[in-house]
């Protein structure tokens, strides 16, 4: 990812009136300091920001839950099932957030925007 492709983005999002805290989280400056780059999620498609957000959201809500209640409730296997459907409804409901201000604003997705 180039830096210009990240300042256009942001030049772009910064007409938009979102928060910027929304569009450019600590999280995501925190991973691009890192070398890790990564888009801006208002950027990227559905099923993409449903896959990360799901499947990162779900697994670390399930560990905390399994350490801190349920490890005394419940069987592994039910806490399996329910972080599974966590991170699915998490990962959707991100997913549609993003996918809405998209439309909304008319941005276009991360491979369309100019890399000079």
């Amino acid at each position: 990812m180039t830096t210009t492709k990240r300042d256009a983005a942001l030049a772009i999002m910064a007409k938009t009136g979102i928060l910027e805290s929304n569009y450019y989280p600590p999280i995501l400056r925190l991973l691009w300091r890192m070398g890790v780059h990564l888009p801006l999620p208002h950027f990227v498609s559905f099923g993409r920001v449903a896959l990360v957000s799901g499947g990162f959201f779900g697994p670390a809500w399930g560990a905390l839950m399994w350490f801190a209640i349920w490890r005394h409730q419940m069987q592994p296997i039910a806490a399996l099932a329910i972080t599974l459907v966590i991170g699915v409804v998490f990962g959707l409901s991100m997913a549609a957030y993003y996918a809405y201000g998209r439309r909304k604003h008319k941005l276009p997705l991360w491979h369309e925007l100019p890399d000079n």
